[in-house]
């Protein structure tokens, strides 16, 4: 066995380590200085602060189109103010979302509410029959969805029965009916009023889609035994391949991508499968030539562990083996949190909104002060 010599041990100094610091709560004043702070501790910590910095650079690039990819029960966890937010700053230029992110986010936008489950006080053969749907630790009244219904009817009447649409067309005819009918916050709200298009890839497997259909077999009878044996007799015509070329086009149009990510799931595939289709395009279609397209910044909010095998865990290092990143050597910014949204994501968008407010004073005022630079050393 080798010994190791006294005489070659480092310090971590001579070998240009970076150093880490005990975190000292005294020294912070805000968000944005703690979790710089956290950005030179350990484990989750270091992951947050990393990708703080990750995030700024992403947002603050002026050639940089974001998509933002959300799943998980973000909005029934309260989380839809904290995704306005995001939009509302023009951090956001797409997003991609699973259906049933959008769906409650839809019921709290008009007004309506979510509730604590407790679990000593009815289980759950009870919540269902006194009409509760239970996400966790959080209840939906079925009532949501009976009002969400008559709202997502008006949309459509507004539509009408000779449109051909997609989840995006849909999204943004949601978007302007509350915008022009209901005060306050809502995601599809925010989304319309800022032009940002929103995709729901699996569009049908939520209760926009059902709502939808609802309304089509209400308005037609003759479909009401579902033997549908001429779909092109169908209203509304649905095409899900609207979503991906409009979606391919906006990324084709940008000189450079990033992605933000909450969850994983089928936004988060969706969304990353823009650089091997256009790779696809570009070696099985002669005439699309197209350009590769990788994502140049990326951040992710997940707890779902990498030796799954599932995609929602996967490293963005493995997708660089698939042409979606960019790699760190070729300049690639990452960073990866893996821990529940709810606890880092409200931090790190708090902590971006302060950081940006300092960098906006400071090149106001032409100065760069101490206390900024220093908490960022």
């Amino acid at each position: 066995m080798n010994i190791r010599r006294i005489d070659t041990l480092r310090n971590g100094e001579e070998d240009g380590l970076t150093p880490l610091k005990t975190l000292d709560l005294d020294a912070v004043e805000d968000f944005d200085e703690l979790v710089t702070a956290m950005s030179r501790t350990a484990f989750g910590g270091r992951n947050l602060g990393e990708a703080l910095d990750v995030l700024e650079a992403m947002v603050s690039d002026p050639e940089c189109m974001v998509v933002g990819t959300f799943s998980g029960a973000m909005t029934v966890a309260k989380m839809g103010k904290v995704l306005c937010r995001m939009i509302d700053n023009g951090w956001l230029n797409i997003i991609v979302s699973t259906g049933a992110l959008m769906a409650h986010g839809f019921i709290e936008s008009i007004g309506l509410r979510h509730y604590k489950h407790e679990p000593h006080r009815m289980n759950d053969s009870a919540l269902f029959e006194k009409g509760y749907n239970r996400i966790y630790d959080t209840l939906e009244p079925e009532t949501n969805f009976m009002q969400a219904e008559r709202v997502i009817a008006r949309v459509m009447e507004e539509v009408g029965d000779d449109a051909h649409l997609s989840s995006e067309s849909l999204c943004r005819a949601i978007g302007r009916h509350l915008a022009e009918n209901y005060e306050g916050p809502g995601i599809l709200k925010s989304a319309y009023a800022k032009e940002v298009p929103v995709y729901i890839p699996a569009f049908t497997d939520s209760e926009l889609a059902l709502d939808v259909a609802s309304h089509m077999l209400r308005n037609h009878p003759e479909w009401q035994s579902l033997d549908i044996d001429d779909p092109a007799k169908l209203p509304f015509q649905f095409n899900p391949f609207l979503d991906l070329f409009s979606y391919t086009k906006r990324i084709l149009a940008a000189k450079r991508i990033g992605i933000f990510t909450i969850g994983g799931g089928v936004p988060r595939n969706w969304a990353q499968q823009a650089g091997p289709f256009l790779e696809i395009l570009s070696q099985r279609v002669e005439s699309m030539k197209t350009t590769a397209r990788r994502f140049h910044y990326a951040v992710r909010i997940c707890p779902e562990p990498v030796h799954w095998g599932g995609l929602s865990g996967c490293t963005y290092q493995e997708g660089i083996s698939w042409g979606k990143f960019v790699a760190p050597k070729d300049g690639g910014r990452h960073a990866e949190v893996p821990s529940d949204a709810t606890l880092v994501w409200p931090l790190l968008i708090k902590a971006l909104e302060q950081r940006l407010a300092k960098r906006g004073a400071e090149r106001v005022t032409g100065t760069n002060s101490d206390s900024a630079r220093g908490k960022r050393a």
